[in-house]
């Protein structure tokens, strides 16, 4: 039988396109299922304010009446904008591993993304550089996380297949605690604080948190803007963000850095425990019992971190910024017994970023990719 193509146009539907991820990786032991419920939100147009700066088409692939494949498309007009191209962008694509699935798959969306005027199609990509992006090329072998994809060795292989090629590589590393703040980052972090007039914070309750969220956010746009792909959030992204983040955030594992003559966020580095495990067991599900692991992994004490979000902004750059929030953190995943830390996608040419971690042993365990073609 040949494959079908459908585009989704109902709940139903959509639920089944977030649930055939959890499918299709059902017995591998590195996938890490999100939410169903929080994946459903976001490809929800009417609650993600995302589409008030892009849009988006969702297909799935049947053969037998058996879903055998999923992709979507997104525009986000205003990463155009900034970066004057015509782009679409690829994302929650999953499939088996059949050329007549894949080829269908990408012929759906390379239609629809020339229809809308586009002249390229890249990802996998999410609406912002928040979501999940980058294909794995390299570390099948190593447990995902929260924040980024896993997909089987084919994928890749299949991009080549239909002539699709690298525009951007993600480097993740493993990150080792130290026994003791390195010597240097000491030095550095109390020059800095003298020298910019800088005070680190930390927060004992959530209230605490709130006045300095959105400075947080606009912390992050200001830093992220040279990054591949990356466009500012909006005012109401950025309070989509917040209500979403900051009800989960572990205090302890929480850094902000600020000007002490207006109170401006300057830096900011945000970990969580590593929730992987319980997400396998939770099986995409918050109910009936998927959040006891969850609650469980956030309250006690873990061997892995995920830094999730860390900026300075650009023009404290360089300038060892980075060694204040290192200076905080270090002692705290010291005390709660943190043996590495998951850096997350990096982007290769980054070289700033990933030259943070020479004074640390580390192991480079994943490497992802952007593909590319021109429409």
């Amino acid at each position: 039988m040949g494959v079908t193509i459908k585009e989704v146009n109902s709940k139903k539907e959509l639920r089944k396109f977030v649930k055939f991820n959890i499918e299709l990786y059902k017995d591998n032991p590195y996938h890490v299922p999100g939410l169903i419920d929080e994946e459903m939100m976001t490809l929800d147009r009417e609650k993600n304010p995302a589409f008030e700066v892009g849009e988006s088409v969702y297909f799935l692939a049947y053969r037998d009446n058996k879903i055998v494949g999923r992709i979507a498309g997104l525009i986000n007009h205003r990463s155009n904008e900034v970066w004057n191209q015509k782009s679409a962008r690829f994302s929650f694509v999953d499939f088996i591993d059949d050329d007549e699935v894949v080829d269908a798959l990408f012929r759906a969306v390379e239609k629809w993304a020339k229809e809308k005027g586009m002249n390229k199609l890249h990802g996998p990509m999410g609406f912002t550089d928040l979501d999940h992006e980058g294909m794995l090329i390299d570390g099948f072998d190593q447990l995902g996380t929260m924040a980024t994809i896993y997909n089987y060795p084919y994928y890749p292989a299949q991009m080549e297949r239909m002539g699709y090629e690298k525009e951007q590589d993600w480097k993740e590393f493993k990150i080792y605690i130290p026994e003791g703040i390195p010597e240097k980052h000491l030095r550095i972090g109390e020059i800095v604080k003298k020298k910019y007039g800088l005070k680190t914070l930390k927060f004992k309750s959530r209230k605490e948190v709130w006045p300095y969220a959105h400075k947080i956010f606009l912390a992050l746009n200001a830093a992220y803007t040279p990054l591949y792909g990356f466009a500012p959030l909006t005012d109401k992204q950025i309070d989509y963000y917040v209500n979403m983040y900051i009800p989960m955030i572990r205090l302890d594992f929480v850094t902000v850095i600020v000007r002490e003559e207006d109170d401006a966020v300057v830096g900011f580095g945000i970990s969580l425990p590593n929730l992987s495990k319980a997400l396998k067991k939770a099986k995409g599900r918050l109910f009936p019992f998927g959040f006891i692991p969850l609650l469980r992994a956030l309250k006690l004490k873990p061997k892995v971190v995920d830094l999730y979000l860390t900026g300075v902004i650009p023009e404290y750059q360089g300038k060892g910024v980075n060694a204040l929030l290192f200076n905080d953190l270090i002692p705290v995943y010291i005390n709660r017994g943190v043996e590495y830390a998951e850096s997350n996608p990096e982007l290769e040419t980054n070289n700033a970023v990933q030259a943070q971690w020479d004074y640390f042993k580390r192991e480079h365990h994943k490497t992802r990719r952007a593909f590319k073609k021109e429409l």
